[in-house]
């Protein structure tokens, strides 16, 4: 009699092959991330640019060298080895290009703001509905294991109770040249302005924390500053619940850096100074103040929970 079969092992994960369409700034950051990745969980398979040399350029400078380069976008979308798209082009050019690589069966990661209005966002998930494939936008504080632990610190009813009021503050101190040159104080390119690009996290965080639960009432606060093409610079808002809960936020391109969100409840406060960009990029050493009433979150720097 012959023995028991060997049992049969799992193939192992074959890696995501992402083309990346268009080489803006923030696809450099996106492609560092993408190669600290665990061995076989993604890859850049192409990159797509209005000229092959700039794809060709951007291969080298961000060591990606199995990536093939494409000298039109039309190409990437057509290179049948790709199964995804991170597509960080300017809010403006979301709509034709994400609709396009839906189109082509390829999955989503859009780059924030992932559109103009809902409208346009609704057209992006129409079709990546139609053609069965996945659609995420790249709001990576989200996916943080830090902000599970946040999850569990205000969802906690007997130590932080419930909760009240919550406060956001994003921005950071633009350059002469970024108000003058870059993407988003252009009308035509992303004209939600600083809304869009760290407003957007002001207001993701408040959201998160009531679990995603729409306020019954949004009001803007006056006299927003904007630039002479008509862009928001600088502006806020505050929000109200039909159960008394409240929020606000501020976001700017013309203060010091802050990626801030404090979340009040009857109970316990959460406050967090380094939202988006972490003060340490593999590590992070916490402790407590005071007499161990303030403490840190999962011991990361710039999270402390008070109860």
């Amino acid at each position: 009699m012959s023995g028991p079969a060997a049992p049969v092992q799992a193939a192992p994960p074959r890696p995501v092959r992402f083309g990346i369409l268009g080489c803006a700034d923030i696809a450099r950051k996106v492609s560092r991330a993408l190669l600290m990745l665990p061995p076989g969980a993604a890859t850049v398979a192409a990159v797509g640019s209005r000229s092959e040399d700039k794809a060709r350029r951007f291969i080298a400078e961000t060591g990606l060298p199995a990536a093939r380069p494409h000298g039109s976008y039309e190409s990437l979308l057509g290179d049948a080895d790709v199964e995804a798209v991170y597509l960080p082009l300017p809010t403006s050019l979301h709509v034709p290009w994400a609709t396009a690589a839906a189109a082509r069966g390829k999955h989503l990661l859009l780059e924030k703001p992932t559109a103009l209005c809902a409208a346009d966002l609704d057209a992006i998930l129409a079709a990546c509905d139609a053609s069965g494939v996945q659609f995420m936008d790249t709001t990576m504080w989200i996916h943080n294991p830090r902000t599970a632990k946040m999850r569990d610190i205000v969802a906690d009813k007997d130590a932080f109770g419930d909760i009240r009021v919550i406060h956001s503050m994003c921005g950071f101190q633009a350059s002469e040249y970024f108000l003058q040159n870059d993407i988003r104080v252009k009308p035509d390119l992303d004209a939600l302005g600083v809304l869009g690009d760290v407003g957007w996290y002001s207001i993701r965080s408040i959201l998160w924390a009531v679990e995603y639960e729409l306020p019954e009432t949004v009001i803007a606060h006056r006299h927003p500053v904007k630039n002479q093409a008509g862009v928001i610079l600088a502006c806020g808002a505050t929000l109200y619940w039909a159960d008394g809960k409240t929020a606000t936020f501020n976001c700017s391109f013309l203060t010091n850096l802050a990626f801030d969100v404090t979340v009040y409840g009857t109970h316990g406060t959460l406050h967090v100074t380094d939202l988006v960009i972490p003060y340490e990029e593999k590590f992070a050493t916490g402790g407590t103040h005071g007499s161990g009433i303030l403490e840190a979150c999962a011991e990361h720097p710039g999270c402390w929970w008070q109860a």
